[in-house]
């Protein structure tokens, strides 16, 4: 109940500059032992997916903590893992503001952040100072490139981030998806993919041998995919044997919004909106990869029912951002408890 009126306060406020408060205000509840004033306990659902073990399902998607400042206090609310990131070699400061936008009317977000973010090195600093990933709580790193750094050569900045970030991370998320770094989607098109899978999985292996265990990596994809496109990526992931896919980012398309305020402005659309689609794209996947790689369902998730849907399309993990924006930390533990439902019927 007292979420909704956070919320309020919330809403009224600048979209960035309230997302910077809350994060805050989770760092602060988690310091004073306060958090459980936001959490309740989540119902234990265990799971094992890309070698791991997850105390539930229940994911927090990259892009709501990009540094990694709130590891701690984020995992007080009962997710069974948290992404961080995008984190890219070098600080960059993103997009001009205002770059992060609500459609309170159909539950949606569009941003065009540009993946701001203050560079590997201090994403790792957080990391180790964090406890979770101390007390064994998995941790994905999600990494993409520097804006400056030509696609041509997009494949450094992921080599440079995955030589850093591999010995901290649970696993590995691989962002070629974003809309919002230029050109950055020409990275999931055939041959630019081949490219980029194979140098990756080459030094994945390389790193391995080095430091004596092996680190999961998937990759991300967008929403904004035709069926022969979904069945190449699908064919490109067993070909380069990838750990898993997360399956999807934010999407281009404004359907379902397109007479609302703020439809019109630039950037990748989240939250409600994007479910059909995303889900959709999920469920295409799972045919063509026959099970042969897990998927991580994202896109959409503002209730139970909907993660309850990822999973019977294919999805073996769910991961929200939006909708923790408009739900709280009450859609953890729904989500949670309709899973260990769902899964227990399958099992």
């Amino acid at each position: 109940m007292l979420y909704p009126l956070i919320r309020k306060f919330f809403f009224a406020l600048d979209a960035e500059t309230a997302h910077g408060l809350g994060m805050h205000g989770v760092a602060f509840l988690n310091a004073s032992g306060l958090a459980g004033c936001l959490a309740k306990p989540v119902t234990p659902c265990p799971v094992e997916v890309m070698g791991l073990r997850f105390s539930n399902p229940v994911g927090l998607a990259a892009g709501l903590d990009k540094n990694g400042d709130h590891i701690d206090g984020l995992a007080r609310l009962g997710f069974g893992f948290i992404e961080i990131g995008t984190v890219t070699p070098e600080p960059q400061d993103g997009n001009p503001r205002p770059r992060l936008f609500r459609i309170p009317e159909a539950q949606g977000i569009i941003n065009r952040m540009g993946f701001n973010n203050a560079g590997v090195d201090k994403l790792l600093e957080n990391v180790r100072a964090a406890d979770f990933p101390k007390k064994g709580g998995i941790l994905g790193i999600n990494i993409g490139k520097n804006a400056t750094t030509p696609i041509e050569h997009a494949a450094d900045d992921y080599l440079i981030c995955l030589n850093k970030v591999y010995a901290d991370a649970s696993y590995i998320a691989v962002n070629i998806s974003s809309p919002n770094t230029r050109n950055l989607r020409e990275l999931q098109k055939d041959d630019a993919l081949d490219d980029l899978l194979a140098q990756l999985k080459a030094r994945h292996e390389q790193l391995a041998d080095k430091h004596g265990h092996y680190v999961p990596m998937a990759l991300k994809i967008a929403p904004d995919l035709d069926d022969a496109q979904i069945i190449a990526i699908a064919d490109a992931l067993r070909r380069h044997r990838m750990d898993g896919v997360i399956a999807t980012n934010t999407t281009l398309s404004r359907e379902g919004v397109e007479a609302l305020a703020n439809a019109t402005e630039a950037g990748g659309l989240s939250g409600a909106p994007v479910f059909r689609r995303s889900t959709d794209v999920l469920k295409k996947l799972a045919i063509a990869l026959a099970g042969e790689l897990p998927i991580i369902g994202v896109g959409g998730i503002m209730s139970g029912a909907d993660a309850a849907e990822k999973i019977r399309a294919g999805a073996s993990l769910v991961q929200f951002y939006s909708g923790f924006i408009y739900r709280g930390p009450d859609l953890v533990g729904e989500v949670a408890d309709t899973l260990a439902h769902v899964m227990k019927k399958k099992a």
